[in-house]
């Protein structure tokens, strides 16, 4: 990698990224060019990991899905069915299950690249086949853990599960899930607890969303400072920078979750510590 683009840059933090406060925590001994492990190239690793997750997953029965809901102003609005999500969210370069939405998320980014900026948006992640019961109370929950995982793929700012943030303006009546019998097994009629309740899952469907951030880099002019002379500057960034980090961010939440669950699986005597 030409890393000189980034030798330019060295002493001037980029606005939205980790340049400043890692310059401060490592005292200029972290990795400037690019992020470093700030960087989502660290993200190769977590889908390396999720893979293997994934196949020890499928010997219990778990499914993991993820896709795109959300793109800057741009939402799925319409219910998709697991065997859309299966189906057609690699049928796009921004992973949408609806084509006709996949085409305006497109048009989000491409106004964005107009501008010289950039957008974010939700990558939604379920989990098929957790059956109920696992994960622990308070220091290891099984929403706490997955929330933390995700949090550590750079650009995340949010999670939530099941209604989320919305439940706070719903009453009991309606985000309660209510308990029911259908083929010989005890479900809920909702899922508005997105398959955790007490951090523990309840056997339904685990649905989190994870929001991302814009991307930093943008082409147009920013703010800044000089470390060195200590003086405000005009930033203007070189290169080649992804607009939208949402479609690639798909296949890094769904190993993230399947890397935890698959933790969990283990703990709990699902999955042997060792295979023979």
């Amino acid at each position: 990698m030409d890393s000189r683009p980034y030798e330019e840059i060295r002493y001037t933090p980029r606005p939205g990224h980790a340049d400043y406060p890692a310059e401060v925590r490592y005292g200029g001994y972290q990795d400037y060019r690019g992020g470093g492990r700030f960087s989502g190239r660290i993200t190769a690793a977590y889908v390396a990991a999720g893979a293997i997750a994934k196949k020890l997953l499928k010997t219990v029965g778990v499914e993991v899905l993820a896709h795109t809901v959300q793109i800057g102003k741009v939402k799925l609005c319409k219910e998709v069915s697991y065997e859309e999500i299966r189906r057609e969210t690699y049928r796009n370069p921004v992973r949408c299950v609806d084509p006709e939405t996949a085409e305006r998320m497109l048009e989000e980014i491409r106004a964005a690249v107009r501008d010289g900026d950039s957008v974010g948006g939700i990558v939604e992640g379920i989990a098929l086949g957790v059956p109920a019961g696992w994960g622990f109370p308070i220091f290891d929950s099984i929403d706490a853990d997955l929330a933390k995982m995700v949090f550590n793929i750079p650009g995340v700012k949010g999670v939530e599960f099941g209604s989320g943030f919305k439940a706070a303006s719903m009453r009991g009546s309606e985000n309660n899930d209510q308990y029911t019998i259908k083929d010989g097994k005890i479900v809920t009629e909702t899922n508005n607890s997105g398959g955790v309740l007490g951090g523990l899952s309840n056997g339904m469907p685990i649905k989190m969303r994870v929001a991302f951030k814009p991307t930093a880099s943008i082409p147009r002019g920013q703010k800044t400072v000089d470390l060195r002379k200590l003086r405000e500057i005009e930033l203007r960034l070189r290169g080649r920078y992804d607009p939208c980090i949402v479609p690639r961010a798909v296949p890094v939440v769904e190993a993230c979750m399947a890397l935890v669950l698959a933790d969990h699986a283990i703990r709990m005597g699902a999955i042997p510590q060792v295979l023979g």
